[in-house]
């Protein structure tokens, strides 16, 4: 596998970190963000431990868990920022069934075969970017909402990485459906991008 040539962020710019006004609800959406089980924290613990794990054996998928954490971590701390501004204490934590609950470790699944681990990774990417898809729907911030249409942006771009560890792990084609096609030269038919929120 060739490292260099992967993207592990999108290259689009970031915007501003900013709100148009503080909201309890939106805070909550964030706070839901970093803590609770479908967050940036899990992702980035299940990567670090997927890192590990995968060092001696699979080298490459082992860093690309690792730079993948790292884009991980800055997300985290975007939504942080933003959980700030909406006026939320950004612990790792998030309101569940009327109180606050922190996030746990066992929040995450932890297969060990390494089809698996990379299957789950992948469901996880695409559970996160529904989750802020769903947002983006009720959010009626266009700040917040340009945050996270960045950061789905992203997402897609991990989306792409585990598709390409699983066609190589199971030494099929890889070709990558077109919804998930987030570079001009990787389309092979005309018809519109996917819509951002």
């Amino acid at each position: 596998m060739d490292l260099s040539a992967l993207v592990f962020s999108d290259k689009s710019p970031w915007p501003d970190i900013e709100i148009v006004t503080a909201n309890e609800l939106y805070a909550t959406a964030m706070l839901s963000n970093i803590g609770a089980c479908n967050s940036e924290m899990s992702a980035i613990s299940l990567y670090v431990y997927n890192s590990m794990i995968t060092k001696r054996y699979f080298y490459d998928i082992a860093e690309c868990f690792h730079r993948i954490s790292v884009v991980e971590m800055h997300h985290l701390n975007i939504f942080g920022e933003l959980c700030i501004m909406l006026g939320a204490d950004p612990r790792l934590w998030s309101w569940q069934k009327g109180r606050m609950k922190y996030w746990s470790p066992a929040c995450n699944r932890y297969p060990t075969n390494i089809s698996a681990l990379v299957s789950n990774s992948l469901n996880g990417e695409l559970e996160a970017i529904r989750k802020y898809q769903l947002q983006c729907q009720w959010i009626n911030d266009f700040r917040i909402k340009s945050i996270l249409n960045r950061i789905i942006a992203d997402e897609l771009c991990h989306v792409q990485i585990f598709r390409l560890i699983l066609a190589e792990l199971n030494d099929d084609p890889f070709e990558l459906p077109y919804a998930y096609r987030v570079c001009e030269e990787d389309r092979t038919k005309d018809c519109d991008p996917p819509k951002p929120c």
